[in-house]
């Protein structure tokens, strides 16, 4: 079984979609729009097939994401190397992204850095 896409839910749209363009290399479609309800959405695709749809709609509640919380807890994305990690937490750094953790070695194994990204939501890199 094949996960097809994961959704997001986001109240900026359009910076939603410059973030995983920007920074994850995500290639982006023209987007939907469902002028009855104001549904708006981009599904953007990464390196691998993966997929991730972003969601926009007038009548949404915003709640606070602890980042301990239940529900989704991050995305991860491989970036390749460990310089890839650590060149991307220090870009997403200059540019006022809260670092949660990282860039360091879990126990684990994986060698990753923990970002608070898009409207709260936690993007793991991973080497």
């Amino acid at each position: 079984m094949l996960i097809e896409h994961i959704a997001l839910y986001v109240n900026d749209l359009e910076a939603a979609r410059l973030f995983f363009t920007d920074y994850l290399g995500a290639a982006s479609n023209e987007g939907y729009h469902n002028p009855r309800t104001g549904f708006r959405s981009y599904f953007l695709a990464f390196d691998g097939g993966a997929r991730l749809e972003i969601m926009q709609r007038p009548d949404m509640e915003d709640q606070p994401k602890p980042p301990v919380r239940t529900g989704y807890a991050h995305v991860a994305f491989s970036l390749g190397s460990r310089a890839g990690v650590d060149a991307l937490t220090e870009r997403l750094k200059a540019n006022g992204y809260q670092i949660l953790s990282g860039p360091r070695t879990t126990g684990d194994g994986y060698y990753e850095s923990c970002i608070v990204a898009v409207e709260g939501n936690l993007i793991e890199l991973t080497e």
